[in-house]
């Protein structure tokens, strides 16, 4: 079956690759800084990006297209050092009230203290389905990869190939999914010494300014979006089986105790077990089968 799943996805990233095409993964050709640009830079080959934060002023980039499905890929290594207050984000969004959006978030700390993934997935505008874990390793001292896998059947966050989360589509049951809206891809950092580090009774040190995340080999492996009718043009230029076969939509068995690995030892907030934050009306997806 691995072998099978293996295959599969070889041939899920051909047809993509042929029919679409790959989208040069360069920063310098498919990204831009979109603010912050006097003091952020795309550097060496182009495949290199670092975005700043000081007091003047944080920084962002965004791609110059937008996808529908697939795996975007990025290698980062965090603010090194008294962070705290700082948010690093990498995510993926539409844009409008009625957004869609997948996000990793990462969360600044005070030296020596465990660093905090934040993650979260709205659909049509709406939010508030975090989750959050400890990392187990120093983001700071190397990079690491930073997977958002989005297709037809799931949402899958991965970080050095370890799912950590998943978010199953069941449309079909009353409740939203990202499946209709191209979203292009956006890094920044920026001062959320407000809420970020315990509920803001932190604040940044811009001693310790300025904070530097690091970014490279930005892979989007994913169908380019046109338009509302890139939805179905996306599924009929691979076999639509491919997006949707059980066999390449779910993890494998080893896959899953990675999952449940994760999630046993570092998980450390779950908006589905918050019963009190919405006041005991737990969203419904809570009460579906996510892995």
């Amino acid at each position: 079956m691995a072998s099978l799943q293996t295959l599969l996805s070889i041939l899920f990233f051909t047809a993509i690759a042929f029919h679409q095409g790959l989208v040069d993964a360069k920063f310098s050709k498919s990204m831009y800084i979109s603010w912050g640009a006097h003091h952020s830079a795309i550097l060496g080959n182009g495949d290199d990006l670092q975005l700043v934060l000081d007091q003047s002023s944080g920084s962002g980039v965004q791609s110059k297209r937008a996808f529908l499905f697939g795996s975007i890929e990025m290698l980062i290594k965090l603010v090194p050092g008294n962070s705290a207050g700082t948010v690093t984000a990498y995510y993926v969004s539409s844009t409008g009230n009625m957004h869609d959006e997948i996000d990793f978030e990462f969360l600044g700390n005070i030296s020596g203290e465990p660093f905090i993934v934040h993650t979260n997935i709205y659909t049509q505008g709406i939010g508030s389905r975090e989750q959050q874990f400890y990392l187990w390793f120093d983001p700071t001292a190397d990079y690491h990869n930073y997977t958002i896998h989005w297709n037809p059947t799931e949402v899958v966050w991965y970080i050095d190939s370890l799912p950590i989360r998943v978010y199953r589509n069941y449309e079909n049951e009353g409740i939203a999914y990202p499946n209709k809206q191209g979203m292009r891809v956006y890094s920044s950092i920026w001062n959320a010494d407000n809420w970020a580090t315990r509920g803001g009774l932190v604040k940044t040190d811009w001693n310790s300014a300025p904070f530097i995340a690091r970014f490279r080999r930005f892979r989007p492996r994913a169908c380019k979006w046109v338009g509302p009718a890139s939805t179905s043009l996306c599924a009929s230029n691979s076999p639509a089986n491919w997006w949707t076969s059980p066999t390449y939509s779910q993890l494998s068995s080893a896959q899953m105790g990675q999952l449940q690995w994760v999630r046993n030892n570092y998980l450390i907030y779950d908006y589905c077990q918050d019963a009190k934050r919405f006041n005991e009306q737990i969203p419904p997806e809570c009460f579906k089968k996510q892995f």
